[in-house]
C-alpha cells in the first residue's frame, strides 16, 4: 500500500508539473517586424498590381486571444509609385502622369487561424502552422509633389504562419488596402477621367506582401495549474 501511495503521489506530482509547464509556455502577446514589397492600383495603373513594385517595412504587436483568434496592431512604412505611360488606355488630354511617394500606415486587424495554432497542450490539437485571414481598419498618410494627404483604409487579406519554436513565429502576409481617397497618387491623378469618386468607384488601392518574424512574451498563466 505504501508503494502504491508513493507511486500515485509521484505520478500526480509529475502530472501537475507537466500541466503547469504547458501553461507557462502559453503567452499573451507577440511582437516583431518584417520587410516586403508593395503594389499600387489607381489612375496611373489600373490592371497590374505589381507593375512597379516598391518596398515596405512593418512593425507589429499582436494580442493572442486564443489559438484561433488574434488582434494585431500594424505600423507600415513603404513606397508606392506608378506611371500612366505603362497603360494601354490614355487620358482624354492624352497626357501621361507619374508619381512616387512614401506612405505611413497604422492599422488594427483581427486575424482568424484556420487551425488551432501553437506548441504543447496536445488535448487542444495545436498545430505549428496555419493559414489565416485578416481584416480591419487603418489610417494612411503620404505626400506627393509637396501635397500631403491622409485617408482611412480597409486592409484585408490572407497569411501563413509557422512556429519553429515555442515563442518564435515566422509569417508571410498579403494585404490589400482600399483607401477612401482618389488622391493617393497625387493631385494630377485625382480625377483625370472626369468621373466622380464614390465608395466603390475611382478610389486608389495599394497592397503589402511582407515576410515577418515575431517573438511571444508575457506568460498567460504563470501561477495557475490549468487553462480553460
Amino acid at each position: 500500500m505504501k508503494r502504491i501511495a508513493f507511486i500515485s503521489l509521484a505520478t500526480f506530482y509529475l502530472l501537475a508539473e507537466s500541466i503547469q509547464l504547458r501553461a507557462q509556455e502559453d503567452y499573451r502577446f507577440d511582437m516583431g517586424g518584417g520587410i516586403g514589397m508593395t503594389g499600387y492600383l489607381g489612375d496611373a495603373n489600373t490592371s497590374t498590381l505589381f507593375k512597379r513594385p516598391s518596398w515596405d517595412i512593418e512593425l507589429l504587436f499582436r494580442y493572442i486571444a486564443n489559438p484561433r483568434w488574434n488582434f494585431k496592431t500594424n505600423f507600415f512604412v513603404g513606397g508606392l509609385s506608378g506611371n500612366s505611360a505603362d497603360m494601354t488606355n490614355v487620358f482624354p488630354s492624352e497626357e501621361t502622369f507619374s508619381f512616387s511617394t512614401v506612405f505611413y500606415e497604422i492599422s488594427e486587424l483581427a486575424e482568424f487561424n484556420f487551425f488551432s495554432y501553437g506548441i504543447g497542450e496536445t488535448y487542444l490539437h495545436l498545430k505549428r502552422w496555419t493559414p489565416y485571414i485578416a481584416g480591419g481598419l487603418g489610417l494612411t498618410a503620404w505626400t506627393v509633389a509637396g501635397h500631403p494627404g491622409v485617408a482611412f483604409t480597409i486592409p484585408f487579406g490572407v497569411g501563413f504562419r509557422y512556429k519553429p519554436s515555442k515563442r518564435l513565429n515566422l509569417g508571410l502576409e498579403f494585404l490589400m488596402k482600399k483607401t477612401f481617397t482618389d488622391r493617393l497618387d497625387g493631385p494630377d491623378l485625382q480625377d483625370p477621367m472626369g468621373i466622380k469618386s464614390s465608395f466603390m468607384k475611382n478610389t486608389d488601392w495599394y497592397s503589402t506582401l511582407t515576410v515577418t518574424i515575431s517573438y511571444e512574451f508575457s506568460k498567460r498563466c504563470a501561477t495557475c495549474n490549468y487553462k480553460d
